[in-house]
């Protein structure tokens, strides 16, 4: 498994693979979609480090980070997300293990993630891996509950 800077020719991948998760879509954006343009505003921008994951030679899933949020100046995973056809397969746990190795050798000794309060399965997998929750945040209209993980 390797991470792949997302560049503006493999979008139309990103975009299929975002698509093929509808009922996240929807939670977020009440939509069961998102644009091209859409996707090119999140995942090329100078904020947040956005990376295919491939495994297998194939494009699997997206792992978007943001090195320092400046509301509290610590290490976000802005999306992880599987293309819906390799749900339940163990590729999530594996794609976020490998992350959190390369976050350890780069000297981070935590990192957080917001998820929509919505989201249960989301919940179960961040706490699987070690997640632990500190707070209930305000996002657009939504609640976000806030997890960190300590990496020492």
């Amino acid at each position: 498994m390797i991470f792949q800077s997302i560049t503006e020719d493999l979008l139309d991948i990103v975009l299929e693979i975002i698509n093929s998760n509808t009922h996240y879509n929807i939670l977020e954006n009440g939509v069961p979609s998102r644009t091209i343009e859409e996707v090119k505003n999140e995942f090329l921008n100078q904020n947040t480090e956005s990376n295919l994951i491939f495994l297998e030679n194939k494009y699997i899933g997206i792992i978007d980070f943001l090195k320092n949020n400046p509301n509290d100046n610590c290490p976000w995973i802005g999306l992880l997300m599987i293309h819906r056809e390799y749900h339940c397969k163990g590729y999530g746990k594996m794609a976020y293990n490998l992350f959190e190795e390369k976050l350890k050798q780069q000297s981070f000794n935590k990192v957080r993630i917001g998820i929509l309060q919505e989201n249960k399965i989301a919940k179960e997998f961040w706490t699987s891996l070690g997640f632990k929750f500190y707070a209930y945040k305000q996002w657009k209209d939504k609640t976000i509950e806030c997890f960190e993980k300590q990496l020492i």
